[in-house]
């Protein structure tokens, strides 16, 4: 009898014990649904670079030219003291983790030794022919670490005869291809546009079937062009995007080299089907390739371009284009110190961190693990404040400060959305103590409001979601203070 009823305890305690374990795990609250379309692994590591270089550099360096006519002698190039070690240390000062070369631009000329063309650095006097500018940039980038590889291959080329040929031109255009990706390791974005002169021949780019090899070779490349597959152009070559910038869009919508969509690529859509985010692409002068009459742009104009582009949502392209020397010119290196320690500066210090923190509701409950208290996290993607569900009303997050007789004072306020399980913003407001001092649509990635105003001072900050796309998720808040925006002309 003692042995069956202290057998009966087990059962019953290990019964008692599994079903409060159940329970237990049944009150753990999961992440909430996606929102369909998502991005992928490779889209993700592209935004959060955030800031990337253009290196446009050829023979139109030497030219004194934007475009080159294709007749141009390889003699011409030889840039006698080129230092690809120097740009990615450049790149790598300025925070920057990729850096895109015009491995070949519209005048057909090739950075690399093409056994496809003799229109190469092959037939010009630098290293007596036997130099490769995508390999020194290659090589240097892997060398120090820290920056990746981009290229860019016109598909307008004014040199090769077979350019019109549309069968030709296009297996001649897709061989190249292959010998860049082939032949460089790893590239993490290639760069397609549509661009060519309006008396150029008329034919057809074989997109599809170029990128269809791309993914063959590297399946983890992003593919740039104004209908992406994976990263959409903007729509203008200023470094501003939308106000409103959804980083989804319907690519069946869209045509490479039409400028008819250049305001649809600049908003996106949010009833888009395809996650393709937008990228920011301008330049640090006034032109893309380096002229010695030019001078690079103001720090004013930098952060101005910086506010609304990765400030609306996109990734910043910034070209800094090599001398004739093969060098990045001092005065572009020094604006891009200053340029990086202005972005730091503004940015280092968040005054959200020393607020208390209240919620319109919380998803799980206290604990649940989708608290406000992860906007001030790290991550700024995996983990976010998300509303209970089921919950009609007003979305909204407040931020006090901790009794300073001072309040909070700032000029900047960045909102970034967990964007993993997909953009859903559609409007916001802002208000300080009750006033509203700010509103905007779509928040994506990362939203930056620099105030109007200028500089606020005030106990509470307020973030209302207007409206989204099922619940609104928020990954990271900052309030920030910015001492480059003087709005008023006078210093804050």
């Amino acid at each position: 009898m003692a042995e069956q009823w202290y057998s009966s305890c087990l059962v019953i305690t290990f019964f008692l014990l599994f079903t409060l374990t159940i329970s237990r795990l049944e009150q753990v609250p999961t992440p909430p649904l996606p929102l369909l379309p998502l991005p992928t692994y490779s889209q993700l590591k592209w935004q959060q670079r955030e800031l990337i270089m253009f290196l446009h550099f050829g023979v139109n360096t030497f030219t004194d030219s934007e475009w080159g006519t294709g007749r141009e002698s390889p003699a011409i190039f030889n840039p006698a003291r080129l230092d690809a070690n120097q740009w990615v240390k450049t790149a790598a000062d300025a925070g920057i983790s990729l850096v895109i070369l015009t491995a070949k631009h519209h005048d057909g000329f090739c950075l690399w030794p093409s056994k496809y063309t003799d229109h190469s650095v092959e037939g010009s006097p630098w290293k007596s022919g036997r130099g490769d500018v995508v390999q020194e940039l290659v090589t240097a980038a892997k060398t120090r670490g820290g920056v990746d590889v981009g290229l860019y291959l016109s598909p307008w080329d004014r040199h090769d005869r077979r350019y019109g040929d549309e069968v030709a031109y296009n297996q001649y255009y897709l061989a190249q291809l292959q010998e860049l990706l082939r032949r460089y390791g790893s590239v993490e974005e290639i760069w397609f546009d549509g661009n060519k002169g309006p008396n150029a021949p008329n034919m057809s780019y074989y997109f599809s079937d170029w990128f269809s090899m791309v993914k063959e070779l590297q399946s983890s490349i992003n593919i740039f062009s104004d209908a992406g597959p994976d990263v959409r152009w903007v729509g203008d070559e200023q470094g501003f995007a939308g106000s409103t910038s959804w980083s989804t869009i319907n690519r069946s919508s869209l045509t490479i080299g039409s400028a008819s969509i250049e305001g649809y690529l600049n908003t996106g859509d949010p009833a888009g089907t395809d996650w393709l985010p937008p990228e920011c692409d301008v330049s640090i002068r006034n032109g893309w390739f380096w002229h010695k009459s030019e001078s690079p742009k103001k720090l004013s104009q930098l952060l101005e371009i910086y506010y609304n582009s990765v400030g609306r949502n996109c990734v910043l392209l910034l070209n800094v284009p090599p001398n004739t020397t093969g060098l990045i010119s001092e005065t572009d290196i020094q604006r891009l110190r200053e340029f990086r320690g202005a972005i730091d500066t503004i940015f280092s210090s968040n005054l959200a961190e020393k607020c208390f923190i209240k919620v319109s509701s919380q998803r799980g409950g206290k604990g649940g693990g989708f608290g406000p208290e992860n906007v001030l996290d790290s991550d700024h993607l995996w983990t976010y404040w998300a509303p209970k569900d089921g919950d009609k009303g007003e979305h909204w997050i407040e931020f006090m400060g901790r009794g300073s007789d001072k309040g909070l004072r700032f000029n900047v306020i960045r909102i970034q959305e967990a964007i993993g399980l997909g953009q859903r913003i559609k409007k916001h407001e802002i208000y300080v103590d009750g006033k509203r001092v700010a509103n905007g649509t779509t928040v994506g990635y990362k939203r930056l409001h620099r105030l109007e105003g200028g500089v606020v001072h005030g106990q509470i900050v307020k973030i209302r979601i207007e409206k989204s796309r099922g619940l609104p998720l928020i990954s990271s808040i900052g309030l920030h203070f910015d001492p480059y925006w003087h709005p008023s002309g006078k210093l804050l």
